[in-house]
């Protein structure tokens, strides 16, 4: 990454290269949004390096893990920090997804990640088994099997994470297939998320769904509306309404 790239995508976030990790790890998080709109809208998922900064920098655009994890692992390199990707299966209805169903981070003794939705707003400590208090909720990582962690969010598990570092290539195959297999939960719908001051703000297929306070709204859109809604709340321009 360039210095003119690296001041941009600084700028993106509203950082600086004296950001702390933590300060970048929560800028980007609230800035840049979970979304799946890629694969609504039919454009190709290319897990390089150039690709992700150019569409989270230049595009003004998210993404999900692979994405998100991955262009803030080339600017946290950028700025000189030593960045491993980790691989992950993300625990839903009961079971342990695939291997390299998610990437997240490692820097030093931290877990980073950016890009799991809703989550921990700093990196967590990988050596403590503790609860990790953070603004988002309580956190706790757990040993498994063959030396793996699971990921707690307020006592249930998000995924377990395995510590062997990984290449942004090795995760291209399940990235695929998440882009791909009709029964993938990003293919049900569009959706893009991002944490506010006080709750979070998504556009889901059709409905706005902005939480405050604990308090939850919806509201239906139309196309015009939906349209309209990624610009308001995220800064994306849409040229159609994503959709398969």
């Amino acid at each position: 990454m360039d210095d003119q790239t690296l001041d941009a995508y600084l700028d993106r976030i509203g950082a600086t290269r004296t950001s702390t990790l933590a300060e970048l790890h929560e800028l980007h998080y609230r800035a840049v949004p979970f979304e799946n709109l890629s694969i609504h809208l039919g454009e190709p998922i290319e897990l390089t390096e150039d690709r992700l900064v150019d569409k989270v920098v230049r595009r003004r655009r998210g993404g999900f893990c692979y994405e998100l994890n991955g262009a803030f692992a080339a600017l946290l390199t950028a700025l000189g920090y030593e960045v491993e990707m980790l691989s992950a299966k993300v625990f839903n209805d009961g079971v342990f997804g695939p291997p390299f169903d998610h990437m997240a981070l490692r820097v030093g003794d931290l877990l980073v990640d950016v890009g799991f939705g809703r989550f921990t707003l700093r990196p967590l400590d990988l050596t403590s088994r503790d609860d990790q208090h953070d603004p988002m909720g309580v956190f706790r990582l757990v040993d498994a099997p063959q030396g793996d962690v699971d990921v707690l969010f307020d006592g249930v598990v998000q995924y377990r994470l395995e510590l062997r570092a990984r290449g942004l290539e090795e995760f291209r195959a399940t990235c695929w297939y998440q882009e791909t297999w009709p029964g993938s939960p990003f293919r049900r719908g569009a959706t893009c998320s991002l944490p506010t001051d006080d709750g979070r703000v998504t556009v889901a297929g059709d409905k706005l769904i902005i939480t405050s306070g604990g308090e939850r709204r919806e509201e239906v859109l139309d196309d015009a509306g939906i349209i309209e809604a990624h610009r308001k709340y995220f800064g994306i321009e849409l040229d159609r309404v994503p959709r398969l």
